[in-house]
């Protein structure tokens, strides 16, 4: 882990495994889908121990506090060591992962493959 005071969101949020890599993390920042303590702001703005994030991923929201820095990525349970997320945050995403479950919503057990890709395309130029 990093002992300085600053580091670059998006390094920050491609080390905390929010995003596979920094270039999506960078787009996430640039199109507003994080917020550094409730305002918008760019790729390479500093993130400090204590500062408050807003992430939406899909359907998922995120409110988290920043408890450490680190400028490399490690495995899922170093990172999240780096994040506290609210309890109400929490809650509330367990609800929707709940709530999709309950209505079948789940991930597909697989990709379309070149069959389906077809019926796809069929079903939408008929619309």
């Amino acid at each position: 882990m990093k002992d300085d005071t600053k580091l670059r969101l998006d390094k920050w949020l491609w080390a905390a495994r929010f995003y596979k890599t920094r270039s999506l993390a960078t787009e996430a920042v640039e199109g507003g889908k994080v917020k550094l303590n409730g305002q918008r702001t760019k790729p390479a703005h500093a993130v400090k121990v204590g500062d408050r994030l807003d992430i939406v991923i899909g359907d998922y929201a995120w409110q988290l506090t920043v408890m450490a820095l680190s400028d490399q990525r490690s495995s899922a349970p170093i990172a999240q060591t780096l994040y506290q997320e609210d309890a109400d945050s929490h809650a509330k995403r367990q609800a929707q992962v709940n709530e999709r479950k309950q209505l079948g919503q789940a991930k597909p057990l697989r990709a379309p493959d070149k069959h389906d890709r077809r019926e796809i395309v069929k079903l939408k130029q008929s619309w």
